[in-house]
């Protein structure tokens, strides 16, 4: 380790030179920053967990597994993925019956969770046998029998004997209040509830002889571990699973599954593209900064340095730095963790009961991937250096190299022809394949132009250099300079370029899915009239529409996702398609959406026959006539017939099924939409909240606006960091570059003419790295929006025009502000 322990050459090189190695510290604090923040939120993910509430006085919880488990290859490349599901498993009931004989339990309670409607009011109901393990207690009246409920004593206007008309999955029917009561500590505070009978609340849900989950009540003294044990062992073979201690929070909260997987693909996946962008941006700045000094290293070597002391000096000064950027990047990486989880949170893709979760390991990862970066880039960049005749390193330091080493060009090409291959590959692809193959394209691009990045550069100087020689000397100039000096052109422009290609790919392809899904929405709901109420519309909304004066069709969506194997080969995955269950037939359904018909007939969509979006069939490899594998929403496997492949999924949903197939495998038996041909508003109005298409696309295209918070959020990031980068970079040669500039002046340029040259230098960068990071974005964007919606990417021209305006005001104002400084200096 002796080899990494500072010497007086690296001290000496740190305290001499301290622009170049500000502009080091700086890119491995943006480094240490990107990489401490996204693994905190991986680390949350994996860690995630929700404390009990409803079931917090049942030591042990008897659940059915609330993932869909998919398996593909098998032998030793047999893989198994989990996915959350879109709605509760269930299990059966009657194992409560079992699990009550086992030793050391005091009660088993079969649990029921269901939405009520009640007017134009929501409530819940569950199963009065709950309030064993929630602590509800009866303040008048008695448990509920079968045509009873008992109300929350809180509600008004109802009491013991009173009649209320309730609507639950069953339908609408009468019950008599048997009795009111207080919630206890484990139902929802907030909530109006409603209990009914154990016996009843299964078909009053909509799935008879099915139970959201089994509460197990200890008796006193029995250890919870050992009690679980035995419980498992019980219902061994039933498929379900028990749970314990925190764990219980996720039986309860459905919504920590999907928590985990956003956090974990926030954290692993862009926090893997981002780490990887910012490492490579951190080792460019590294290789600049041992690059710039290339004439120190020449003159040490002409005075006797050996090689291993100028690798040993290289390496020195990457400890005195990196460590310390990278616990300074930590403290603002924690802040930017916060802020994002907090954000999550506030818009509901988290549970408020989850905690953000901050520990040393993302931190020491954090710090030992800038101290790992500083010492491999620093290596890369002094190795030639070290091992060449004092001579040549003399003579190399003068002039620039014209080419980069031929390693690195047949790297730089192998980048490039990979790119070009998946391009082909996400244009002849559809869906996630595209969108897969897409990605790969702009990471090897990007490789690609960091690899060859003085031949681009000097290609880029080439050409934007013709406009610059018409112009005035200044201009001229700066166009020999950019000619010359290729190398440092290139580590400026690739930043740029970084920030234009991520930040274009990650909004335009949600402008571009967005403009595509508003065409859809608008030209696909072809209703006169739309309804929709929050709580859920009337179990019988469709059909006291249909009796509407002047109503032609009424049609009821209940709305809902399936997961849906997709891909080939080795290559599967489970895909969350939006589904809509519609109530009335295919031909009903025609006459109020439109959803742009390819292939076979709405007419046949009925009990094991479904239509599907075009860009779903293609990635599934399926068509009309042919079986499509899917998992409900509830975790229940079907393989219906395919009846028909129409064009407008992404607008309006991707799978149509038959309401009666799809509605015992959710929770809410409420329609979310009604669509109707025919009739008036004022007519309808008792309904719901009634609106017409053009009001309906509005609010569904709002909806999906808050969703783009995401990927704004991310090209934010990526994009802000390499713009960071840039400035960085842009700032670092021109401080160097203090001799150049002063002999400028010696020779009789004034400083107007100087200033002017560095602007039109900086113009150069910024046009150059806006042209490759367009191009890069395009190759990116094209095929894959062509495999996701079937059109070309849309690029507003205010949002676009906005990138280019901010990547040539930073190229400007990063050359102009340090280049005063220089000239005064």
């Amino acid at each position: 380790m002796r080899r990494f322990v500072p010497n007086g050459l690296a001290r000496a090189a740190v305290r001499f030179k301290p622009a170049s190695f500000a502009g080091t510290f700086v890119a491995l604090m943006m480094s240490a920053l990107i990489v401490s923040a996204c693994g905190i939120l991986l680390e949350t993910g994996v860690r995630a967990s929700v404390p009990p509430e409803r079931y917090a006085k049942a030591p042990v919880v008897a659940a059915a597994d609330q993932y869909a488990r998919f398996v593909t290859g098998s032998g030793d490349s047999r893989s198994e993925s989990a996915d959350p599901l879109p709605d509760t498993a269930r299990m059966d009931a009657a194992l409560a019956d079992k699990v009550a004989r086992v030793s050391g339990v005091e009660a088993a309670v079969a649990d029921f969770t269901f939405p009520v409607r009640q007017g134009d009011g929501l409530l819940t109901g569950h199963g009065w046998g709950s309030h064993a393990f929630t602590g509800a207690v009866l303040t008048s009246g008695d448990a509920p029998r079968a045509g009873e409920v008992v109300l929350a004593a809180s509600a008004e206007g109802a009491d013991v004997g009173d009649t209320v008309t309730l609507e639950t999955a069953a339908g609408r029917a009468d019950f008599r209040v048997s009795g009111l009561a207080k919630a206890g500590s484990g139902d929802a505070s907030g909530v109006a509830i409603a209990w009914f009978s154990d016996a009843r609340s299964p078909a009053l849900a909509g799935h008879p002889g099915k139970a959201d989950a089994i509460a197990v009540l200890a008796k006193g003294g029995t250890d919870a571990d050992a009690l679980a044990v035995r419980v498992k062992k019980a219902l061994a073979g039933s498929g379900a699973e028990v749970h314990t201690g925190d764990a219980r929070g996720a039986v309860e909260d459905h919504g920590l599954g999907y928590a985990k997987e956003m956090l974990t693909g926030l954290g692993g996946s862009f926090g893997g593209i981002a780490a990887t962008v910012a490492v490579f941006t951190a080792s460019g700045t590294v290789a600049l900064s041992v690059a710039q000094r290339a004439r120190e290293f020449a003159l040490l070597r002409a005075v006797g340095a050996t090689p291993r002391q100028i690798r040993r000096a290289v390496a020195a000064e990457a400890v005195l730095v990196a460590p310390l950027a990278g616990l300074v990047g930590c403290l603002p990486g924690i802040g930017l963790a916060h802020w994002w989880f907090g954000q999550l949170k506030d818009r509901g893709a988290i549970p408020g009961a989850v905690d953000l979760q901050v520990s040393w390991i993302p931190l020491v990862v954090a710090v030992g991937t800038g101290l790992l970066t500083a010492l491999a880039a620093g290596w890369a960049a002094g190795r030639r250096p070290s091992k060449i005749k004092p001579g040549q390193a003399l003579a190399e330091a003068s002039v620039e190299r014209l080419r980069p080493g031929v390693i690195r060009i047949l790297l730089g090409l192998g980048a490039l022809v990979g790119g070009g291959f998946l391009t082909v590959v996400a244009a002849r692809s559809a869906g996630d394949d595209a969108a897969n193959a897409a990605l790969g394209v702009v990471m090897l691009f990007m490789l690609a132009v960091a690899l060859l990045g003085p031949l681009v550069a000097r290609l880029c100087a080439a050409l934007f250099g013709l406009a610059l020689r018409a112009g005035d000397a200044s201009a001229s100039l700066a166009a020999a300079n950019s000619r010359t000096n290729a190398r440092r052109l290139a580590s400026a422009i690739t930043p740029i370029v970084l920030a234009m290609a991520f930040a274009s790919t990650l909004v335009f392809m949600h402008t571009s899915e967005s403009h595509v899904s508003a065409q859809q929405l608008r030209a696909g709901v072809t209703a006169d009239h739309v309804v929709t109420d929050p709580a859920g519309l009337s179990i019988d909304a469709a059909a006291r529409a249909a009796r509407a004066p002047g109503v032609d069709a009424a049609v009821g969506l209940l709305e809902t996702q399936v997961l849906v194997p997709v891909g080939s080969g080795g290559d599967r995955w489970l895909q969350g398609s939006p589904t809509q269950g519609i109530s009335g037939s295919g031909e009903q359904l025609a006459k109020v959406q439109d959803l742009d018909v390819r292939d076979g007939s709405l007419a046949r969509i009925g009990t094991d026959r479904i239509a599907i979006d075009k860009t779903l069939a293609t990635s599934a490899k399926v068509g009309v006539g042919d079986k499509l594998p899917l998992y409900l929403p509830d975790g229940s496997r079907t393989k219906p017939e395919v009846v028909a492949v129409y064009g407008r999924g992404l607008g309006l949903a991707a799978v149509t099924m038959d309401r009666a197939s799809l509605a015992p495998h959710v929770t809410s038996p409420f329609d979310s939409t009604l669509l109707i041909r025919g009739g008036t508003a004022k007519a309808l109005a008792p309904l719901g909240d009634v609106t017409d298409a053009s009001g309906y696309a509005v609010e569904q295209n709002t909806d999906r606006e808050l969703n783009a918070w995401a990927n704004y959020t991310m090209a934010a990031v990526l994009g802000g960091f390499a713009a960071v980068a840039a400035a960085n970079t842009l700032v670092m040669t021109v401080l160097d570059r203090r001799r150049e500039l002063g002999t400028l002046r010696l020779i009789g340029s004034t400083r107007r003419q100087v200033m002017r040259m560095l602007r039109w230098e900086g113009l150069l960068v910024a046009t150059a790295g806006i042209a490759l990071g367009t191009a890069i974005a395009a190759a990116t964007l094209i095929p894959m929006m062509r495999g996701l919606t079937g059109e070309g990417p849309y690029v507003p021209p205010l949002i676009y025009a906005a990138f280019a305006g901010g990547a040539v005001v930073l190229g400007l104002v990063a050359v102009t502000l340090p280049a005063r400084a220089a000239l005064r200096g």
